[in-house]
């Protein structure tokens, strides 16, 4: 971005045995723009270019990589993601559109989100068929990490975000967060009675009318990992106690988000990409941002949790190449504006992308404060604990 606020334009000039010289204008998403070339030409080169981007930088390194005058093989990726496939699929459609890279995606179920597959790639890590890891939310993504199953890759996409979701040493990069909210069914529910806390889920005044998704997969253990790192062991545990005995535990996020809007709860806790598809579809519910002021007693407001969606390549990866392409696509504010814009309304991270999430409200948020480092630390006490405390939940 030049000062005045305008798109930089890049011009590479490619020397290709078949066509001659051919120029390229691009203003985002250089490392794409040049495979997708590169994939055309018979025998290619980048003799030129102009306005040298940072993010260029990389970009050359892998347009060189991909040289020579053979022609290419079929070339594609495998990625893991637990991001719903209804979401994530258009998006791997278009980077093939884009550049030819056929991407092959493994998605996980509801009830074992991002668990299921990261305790699939640790039992594959001596041959691993994964070479991207797209997970839905953080603390599994920084579990493969502590194992040593993640490679480094210092991303130029990556830097624009802020250093508290992404990591020093390039293993993981966040972007495109959800942030964990309380869906009310406003039929039910009065506005001057709508719970505003995660501590109202463990109010006897909504026992069985209050609903989580069972805290052993997904965004739900996510969170469960962060308060245990928030709170310390024995918080947590007389905490998740009390909610097993005051609500109603379902299957999944979506299933909570559906059962509020169908006035068999009064309210739950899910994601801002399952409450935003009820109120959309015009049902009578509101979305709450959860402990925006200080819970009685306490000095600061605990805050909403933001998850972001995480990005690894697995260490190992056979085709790595395919995988940092396809990394750097996703961390352009092209995908974030995008996530942002459809139906699961998430909301960037990346300070360049202006497009606002609709789930997010116009006023400025109490975001929690939390370390993912140490809530995946903290991950197998949680783990144990609620396997056994809602091992007969629902």
């Amino acid at each position: 971005m030049d000062r005045d606020g305008t798109a930089r334009t890049t011009r590479l000039l490619v020397i290709d045995d078949a066509r001659g010289f051919i120029s390229i204008r691009r203003t985002r998403s250089l490392a794409v723009a040049i495979s997708s070339f590169l994939r055309r030409a018979r025998c290619a080169v980048v003799v030129q270019f102009s306005c040298l981007p940072l993010a260029l930088l990389a970009s050359l390194a892998v347009a060189f990589s991909f040289g020579g005058c053979a022609p290419q093989s079929a070339r594609e990726v495998i990625v893991y993601t637990s991001l719903d496939e209804e979401f994530s699929k258009p998006i791997f459609a278009e980077f093939t559109r884009e550049t030819g890279i056929e991407v092959r995606g493994q998605f996980d179920v509801e009830s074992t989100k991002s668990v299921g597959l990261t305790q699939r790639i640790m039992k594959e890590r001596a041959r691993p068929p994964c070479d991207l890891f797209w997970n839905n939310e953080a603390v599994n993504t920084l579990r493969l990490d502590r194992e040593g199953l993640l490679a480094d890759y210092d991303s130029p996409m990556g830097r624009q975000f802020p250093p508290q979701y992404r990591s020093p040493t390039g293993t993981w990069h966040g972007f495109a967060a959800r942030a964990r909210v309380l869906i009310v069914n406003t039929k039910l529910v009065s506005e001057a009675e709508r719970p505003d806390s995660i501590f109202d889920l463990v109010d006897p005044q909504w026992k069985d009318r209050c609903g989580i998704a069972k805290p052993l997969a997904g965004t739900t253990a996510t969170h469960a990992a962060c308060l245990f790192a928030a709170w310390g062991d024995e918080r947590a545990e007389a905490f998740f106690a009390a909610l097993k005995g005051n609500c109603r535990v379902l299957g999944g996020n979506k299933q909570v988000a559906r059962a509020v809007a169908g006035g068999e709860l009064a309210f739950g806790l899910t994601d801002t990409d399952d409450a935003i598809v009820e109120l959309e579809a015009g049902m009578p519910v509101a979305i709450v941002f959860p402990d925006q002021r200080p819970a009685v007693g306490g000095d600061v407001a605990l805050g909403t949790l933001k998850i972001p969606n995480t990005l690894a390549i697995i260490r190992g990866a056979e085709r790595r190449t395919e995988a940092e392409l396809l990394l750097d696509y996703l961390l352009s504010p092209a995908v974030e504006e995008r996530l942002a814009g459809g139906p699961s309304a998430q909301i960037p991270l990346n300070p360049a992308v202006t497009t606002r999430s609709r789930a997010a409200p116009q006023d400025p948020l109490v975001w929690m404060e939390v370390d993912f480092n140490t809530a995946a630390a903290k991950w197998d006490h949680a783990a144990r604990f609620l396997r056994d405390e809602f091992a007969t939940a629902e």
